[in-house]
C-alpha cells in the first residue's frame, strides 16, 4: 500500500468525504477526534460507518479514533468496525502496549485484517516509548508524529520557532519517530503542516521530509495533496539510479564495493536503493 499521501477528513461532514475520494490522496483518514466536538460524535460516527458502507476501496480508508482511555474508543469501534474501514489510526498511542490493548479491541469485535496507524509522540510517557513497536506486528501500517499535543501536555508555549520550525525538543522527536520506524520495518508518515494556505511553505517542508527518509505526510486540506504526492514521489533519475544500483549488484553478487557511474558504492547504497524502489508498489 502506498501512503504518500493520508487526508484528514472530519467525521461529521460527509459531503466532504465524498469530495475527498477525488483529490488524488493515498488514504483518507475519516476523524471522529480532534476535528469533531463532543455533542456532534455520535452523528459523525454514523456519517462515517455509512460512509465506509458505500464508499469502496479505491482508496484505502483509514479512521481516527478517540483514545483509548477516555471512555469513547469502544463506541467509535462498535460503530466503524463493521464497514471494515482499511485501518485505524490511534490517537495518544504509548508503544506495544497500546498497540495490543487496541489489537484485543479488534479482535473481540471480530476484526482480524484492519490496520493501525498510531500516532507515536502525543504524550510524554510516548516518547519513551517509540522503540517499543516491534517489527513483525502484522497491523501495523506505519507511525506518525504529532507536535501539537505534546506541548500543550508540557506545558509548552509552543512547538514552533517564529518562523515555523520546530524547536529542538520537537526536532527530537520527529527525529525519533523516524527511526522508530525504521526499526520496526514500517512506513515513516511526517505529520501535518498546519498553514494550509502556504503552498511553498508546504512544498519546503515535504520535500524536507521526503529527503530526511520520512515516504509519506498527512494532509489538511484538498489543496495540499498534489504537493505532498509530488515532494514524496521519487523522480525519474533516482528511480533509474536506484535500478543501476540493483543491476550492478545483482550482476556481481559477491561484491561488497563497486563501482558506478565513476562513483563507489556499497551495500548501504543498494540497501537505500531497494527501499526506494519498494516505495513505487
Amino acid at each position: 500500500m502506498r501512503l504518500r499521501s493520508l487526508l484528514f477528513v472530519p467525521g461529521d461532514r460527509p459531503e466532504r468525504m465524498r469530495k475527498a475520494l477525488t483529490v488524488g490522496a493515498d488514504a483518507l483518514i475519516l476523524d471522529l477526534e480532534d476535528s469533531v466536538a463532543l455533542s456532534a460524535k455520535e452523528g459523525a460516527r454514523a456519517a462515517v460507518a455509512a460512509f465506509l458502507a458505500e464508499a469502496g476501496r479505491a482508496v484505502p480508508l483509514f479512521v481516527r479514533i478517540n483514545p483509548l482511555d477516555g471512555g469513547l474508543a469502544d463506541t467509535d469501534l462498535a460503530a466503524v468496525l463493521p464497514a471494515r474501514p482499511t485501518g485505524i489510526v490511534l490517537p495518544k498511542a504509548e508503544g506495544a502496549a497500546s498497540l495490543a490493548d487496541l489489537n484485543a479491541r479488534l479482535r473481540a469485535r471480530g476484526n482480524e485484517d484492519a490496520l493501525v496507524l498510531p500516532i507515536a509522540t502525543e504524550t510524554p510517557r510516548a516518547i519513551f516509548r517509540l522503540g517499543d513497536y516491534a517489527p513483525g506486528t502484522p497491523r501495523l501500517a506505519g507511525l506518525t508524529w504529532g507536535a501539537e499535543d505534546l506541548p500543550a501536555a508540557i506545558g509548552a508555549l509552543s512547538s514552533r520557532q517564529p518562523d515555523g520550525s520546530y524547536t529542538p525538543p520537537y526536532e527530537m522527536v520527529r527525529a525519533l519517530t523516524l527511526f522508530a520506524a525504521a526499526a520496526a520495518d514500517v512506513a515513516p508518515i511526517e505529520t501535518v503542516f498546519p498553514a494550509i494556505r502556504d503552498s511553498e511553505g508546504l512544498r519546503a517542508y515535504a520535500e524536507r521530509g521526503s529527503r530526511d527518509g520520512f515516504t509519506g505526510m498527512m494532509a489538511l486540506h484538498p489543496d495540499q495533496v498534489p504537493i505532498i504526492n509530488a515532494a514524496f514521489t521519487p523522480s525519474d533519475a533516482a528511480i533509474a539510479h536506484a535500478r543501476a544500483v540493483c543491476a550492478a549488484f545483482a550482476a556481481a553478487p559477491g561484491a561488497g564495493v563497486l563501482t558506478l557511474d565513476g562513483k563507489m558504492i556499497d551495500r548501504p547504497h543498494l540497501r537505500q536503493a531497494e527501499r526506494l524502489l519498494a516505495r513505487l508498489g
